[in-house]
């Protein structure tokens, strides 16, 4: 393929500059980048495939010189202003934002389960909530084998999802200073509260993870719940995944579906104390899935406790993971570039 024209929104972000980590570890083949920021940090200097980048403010202009991709982490006002104009000038975007996740004409893509939607793509691609890619990771395996009826997520998510102000209520936080970004103290602390309530008593985030895992699992009859909690861990989220599979069900045969299963590792010996964790999940991009259990409370049954690094697995590698599938669908010929 000719040269390909790489653009990164929110490049100074959190999950902007491990885009760039991310693109470092695995980069596109004949690829030029160009970072944008907002006003405030444009003029930064990032450190970037062996040279220096100077950071561009991003306006309405940015993409009339032509992009093949844009790979954006700037938040949803962000998203919805300029993802379309991307779109417009014949750029992909693959958007990490909640702001196009549910729009019924925009894929919501995990690539290990279901890549194949990238093809009806329309200019946009959404990558989903962190919490729902390593969960997704681990279901959609047990769904094409078992069948699901029910899903019950308990989560435990680290801080460093809720961005830089997160990370740093916990740092300042373990000082004993005040928090700024949570609503209470999180050093020490867990908060069963992750983004803003709703009317019905669910959190916005909770209510991401039921509808997301309905669009990617293409199955909006499925029952799940969610309940999500922030806990005073910096980096890797980790959940508690209750479910009811469609059909009975051998355990060791199970395991060995998830063991052979795209984007896994099981670490499950509670004999030598082994199990995932974030603290073995931060820096990759696996999935890890342990205490896998049979749930006798329920008819086929089963419990799985699931560690990603939800900065990396959880948003920059699966929002780069998308682009090479995109790449991949061009150079195939599958779609037209």
């Amino acid at each position: 393929m000719s040269n390909l024209k790489i653009a990164v929104v929110g490049a100074t972000g959190m999950v902007g500059r491990t885009f760039l980590k991310v693109l470092e570890e695995r980069p596109f083949e004949n690829a030029t980048y160009t970072l944008f920021s907002s006003a405030r940090s444009a003029g930064s200097v990032l450190k970037f495939m062996g040279g220096e980048y100077t950071v561009q403010e991003l306006t309405e202009t940015s993409f009339d010189e032509g992009f093949d991709i844009a790979l954006f982490s700037a938040g949803g006002s962000t998203s919805e202003k300029f993802a379309p104009i991307a779109a417009s000038k014949g750029c992909v975007v693959v958007d990490n934002s909640s702001q196009w996740r549910m729009d019924p004409n925009v894929p919501l893509v995990v690539p290990e389960v279901n890549p194949e939607d990238i093809l009806n793509h329309k200019g946009i691609i959404a990558n989903p909530n962190c919490s729902t890619i390593q969960a997704m990771v681990a279901l959609s395996p047990l769904q094409k084998k078992y069948g699901i009826k029910r899903v019950v997520y308990s989560t435990y998510q680290a801080v460093s999802g809720a961005g830089r102000a997160g990370y740093e209520d916990l740092e300042n936080g373990m000082k004993g200073e005040a928090p700024k970004k949570f609503p209470h103290p999180i050093a020490g602390n867990v908060i069963p509260h992750i983004d803003v309530f709703l009317d019905n008593g669910y959190t916005k985030e909770e209510e991401k993870m039921i509808k997301e895992t309905r669009k990617i699992l293409h199955d909006d009859a499925m029952r799940v719940t969610a309940t999500t909690v922030r806990v005073p861990v910096f980096n890797g989220h980790s959940e508690s995944i209750n479910v009811e599979l469609g059909s009975a069900y051998d355990l060791k045969e199970l395991c060995e579906v998830l063991k052979n299963a795209e984007g896994i590792k099981i670490v499950d010996n509670g004999a030598n104390n082994e199990y995932p964790m974030p603290i073995i999940a931060t820096g990759t991009d696996y999935t890890y899935v342990g205490r896998i259990r049979r749930d006798d409370s329920v008819e086929n049954g089963l419990n799985l406790w699931v560690v990603a690094d939800n900065i990396r697995k959880g948003a920059a590698t699966n929002a780069v993971q998308i682009a090479e599938t995109l790449i991949g669908y061009w150079n195939s010929g599958k779609l037209a570039r």
